[in-house]
């Protein structure tokens, strides 16, 4: 019973990380907000700033997270590695 409970759980379980980075997670967002804004009689300028405005915050949310996960990566390393300068 309990490996059924288990495999529910692995199941549910969101992998925020890549919805987060997800550019159609994003757009489906804007644009699902966007047409909910023109349905409730918004005016089309609103909508439209409001779509750019989570595309802007996606872009920004997709970066930390991102870099994050290269930092995450780079922890595991003991730090001797040499700067590369591209020239």
């Amino acid at each position: 019973m309990t490996d059924e409970r288990n495999e529910v759980r692995k199941v549910r379980r969101i992998d925020w990380k890549r919805k987060l980075t997800s550019r159609k997670f994003w757009v489906a967002l804007a644009e699902f907000t966007a047409m909910l804004v023109i349905a409730l009689r918004g005016p089309e300028e609103t909508a439209s700033r409001v779509t750019a405005l989570i595309m802007a915050g996606a872009a920004v949310i997709a970066f930390i997270v991102g870099e994050g996960l290269v930092d995450a990566a780079g922890a595991g390393t003991d730090g001797r590695e040499e700067e590369k300068i591209p020239f």
